[in-house]
């Protein structure tokens, strides 16, 4: 199902998006329908501080493609921050549902403007938009190259991050709201400032090197490599495939990916695989043994080393724990 909405200045298209899919308005919630699946959507806007936060917590029957129009006055510059998988546990529903990949995607206001949600997925995520002059006066004093290029860049840019403890304990407190209804509001955008801060911590522990220019068509090229490693984490990345693939030099193809996520392309790669492993065993109840071989390992001690350095115990202890 393809969804066309027009984003008016920046005020969101929570609306627009429950109009199409016939969904129920209650108050701030956007309740999902029975017949496109479960759930909801919330979220609050501070216009003082031009700062908007989405909630949302749902799931959709059938793939929504969702294609936004932005018109933003003349001048204005929002980022938009979107921590996917940051609540600590799933709806409960009789679906089998998949979980988002989990990290923190922080793009300009523009580059978001074409959004997939798959089915039989759920999304646990929140959605910050914030301007760049609001970001100026909270992290201006913070000198890093990261930071300086989402501040001031003249360039789109895209950089990802982990979800971290941090940002999920305090998304639970989003969700929970153990306030009264009249300070809701004040209790989240506290707790809004509270991610952000999390985010940008992480930010400045990446190794302060110079960032590139990225145009469009190269956000999108890193990110088709990312998808390719995603579908593969059974197949080592051959990095002269990836970058004639991506229409870009090796070295380029190092950098930009180096740039985005903040590891290098292998290093990137074992991490995913590692994450999928934990979920295989958590999730899937496989055993070590078919969770090593299923994502290519062929020697299991390897695979048990891997695992520790990435999750921090050995595969076996994690299965059983």
């Amino acid at each position: 199902m393809k969804i066309s909405v027009i984003d008016k200045q920046g005020s969101g298209i929570t609306r627009q998006f429950a109009e199409a899919i016939g969904a129920t308005i209650r108050g701030r919630f956007v309740d999902i329908p029975e017949s496109k699946g479960g759930g909801y959507l919330t979220g609050f806007s501070w216009k003082e501080n031009n700062l908007r936060m989405m909630i949302q917590n749902y799931y959709l029957k059938e793939e929504i493609l969702l294609e936004r129009t932005n018109i933003l006055e003349e001048g204005q510059e929002d980022v938009v921050f979107m921590l996917s998988d940051v609540f600590p546990s799933p709806m409960q529903t009789e679906e089998n549902l998949l979980p988002e990949q989990s990290n923190v995607f922080i793009c300009m206001h523009a580059v978001s403007a074409v959004l997939t949600m798959p089915s039989k997925t759920s999304f646990r995520s929140i959605t910050i938009a914030v301007s760049r002059k609001y970001l100026r006066e909270v992290f201006g004093n913070l000198l890093h190259p990261v930071v300086t290029t989402i501040l001031n860049g003249k360039e789109n840019f895209a950089f990802e991050t982990g979800i971290s403890p941090e940002m999920i304990k305090t998304a639970s407190e989003i969700l929970k709201q153990p306030v009264s209804e009249s300070l809701e509001s004040h209790y989240s955008k506290l707790k809004c400032e509270e991610l952000l801060c999390c985010i940008f911590s992480q930010l400045i522990q990446r190794e302060a090197t110079p960032t590139s220019n990225m145009h469009v068509e190269d956000i999108k090229a890193i990110y088709a490599i990312k998808l390719r490693l995603q579908s593969n984490l059974d197949e080592s990345p051959n990095i002269a495939i990836l970058a004639k693939e991506a229409g870009m030099s090796e070295p380029k193809l190092r950098k930009l990916f180096k740039q985005t996520f903040g590891k290098g392309v292998f290093e990137y790669f074992q991490s995913m695989r590692m994450q999928e492993a934990a979920r295989l065993l958590r999730d899937k109840h496989l055993s070590v043994s078919e969770v090593g071989y299923q994502l290519g390992f062929t020697n299991l001690s390897h695979f048990s080393r891997v695992f520790e350095q990435h999750i921090g115990m050995k595969p076996k202890k994690y299965s059983v724990n």
